[in-house]
């Protein structure tokens, strides 16, 4: 081999060494980086997260009564009512009747000259009265209106998912909204040729209603109710303070004689949405506790907590143990629940919610 050629592999071989130790000390720098960026994240992700606290709030088991309902919304119209007119020209010879009357079926309303006396068909209230004594009336001429205003009805409309509990016949309460007046009564109609609104089929179902409030008037917003679930002088619990367990079991949260937090199963029946009846587990006035808040109490802790999934909780009012007011604990100082053991705060602190 020339000089020349070997000149020059020594050189291509020094070019290479020189590049794979610039390789690795960036690979070395890498590493020693990456190390450091874990280090200062982790501890100030253990200083952070300190600043969490849980905080609970405390419910009441109480006796009352439950129910629900469906609920569909409506008018309040007239079933009887009728104008009356002249039947040919003719002058009145005596209106018999006020506005504001109450009047009998066949009663007297307007007598003419001519002897014609006009009769009311129905039993009701006059409401509007279009001439006096001594006008001259052609035929067709509005003489009197009456209106029963003690018997109307409501209509609503029931949309296929709900026609299937409705039935004739069934119980009802009717709420004329602007009044909070309730009447009860029952489904008298139901019509089962279907209107349409978008996808959905609609059905129009009618209750007959006894009016004996003189400010309930025809045109007016009503509510009515339909029972489904009721239950009378039962043990209920706010919805919010119920917490259920992987196999969809209900339980709470209870301090048991030695002051501890202890898991407690219970039963439920009938539910409104708000609060729901507990058959079986927890008595009149037994107090529960849920998980319902966790914060941060500075800035930076508000911040982590966005990145760690941190929830928000309500305080209990007066916390268990004794005391009174708001109480806290570091998240962790929290004890490991998951092996299933009871845990034990000494009365102070608790566990919460299952999710």
């Amino acid at each position: 081999m020339s000089q020349y050629h070997r000149e020059a592999s020594e050189s291509m071989s020094k070019v290479v060494k020189t590049r794979k130790k610039r390789i690795v000390r960036r690979i070395v720098l890498f590493l020693i980086l990456a190390l450091v960026l874990g280090a200062v994240g982790y501890i100030a992700y253990n200083s952070l997260k300190a600043e969490y606290t849980v905080t609970y709030d405390s419910y009441t088991a109480t006796t009352g009564s439950i129910s629900n309902a469906l609920s569909f919304s409506g008018n309040l119209s007239l079933i009887d009512s009728e104008t009356y007119a002249a039947s040919s020209s003719g002058t009145v010879k005596a209106v018999y009747v006020a506005a504001g009357d109450e009047v009998e079926e066949d009663q007297k309303l307007v007598r003419f000259s001519n002897g014609e006396t006009v009769k009311a068909g129905f039993a009701g209230r006059v409401n509007r009265i279009s001439v006096d004594a001594g006008d001259d009336v052609s035929a067709g001429a509005e003489l009197v209106q009456i209106a029963d205003f003690n018997h109307m009805k409501v209509s609503f409309r029931v949309d296929e998912y709900d026609i299937g509990s409705v039935s004739v016949g069934q119980a009802c309460t009717v709420t004329v909204t602007a009044l909070e007046k309730k009447l009860e009564t029952t489904i008298d109609a139901i019509d089962y040729i279907s209107s349409s609104s978008g996808n959905v089929a609609y059905y129009t179902a009618t209750a007959y209603v006894d009016v004996d409030d003189a400010n309930v008037l025809p045109g007016m917003q009503a509510t009515v109710s339909i029972t489904q679930q009721e239950t009378q002088d039962a043990v209920i619990l706010k919805v919010d303070a119920v917490s259920f367990d992987a196999t969809n079991q209900a339980y709470v949260w209870m301090k048991n004689d030695a002051g501890e937090l202890e898991q407690v199963y219970i039963t439920t029946g009938v539910s409104n949405g708000n609060y729901l009846e507990v058959t079986d587990g927890l008595s009149d006035g037994d107090e529960v506790y849920v998980e319902v808040q966790t914060t941060a109490t500075g800035g930076a802790g508000g911040l982590l907590g966005g990145l760690f999934g941190g929830q928000q909780f309500n305080a209990p009012q007066g916390g268990p143990g004794g005391g009174g007011g708001d109480f806290s604990f570091d998240r962790d100082s929290m004890p490991d629940f998951s092996g299933g053991e009871r845990p034990s705060f000494g009365g102070g602190d608790f566990p919460g919610r299952g999710n």
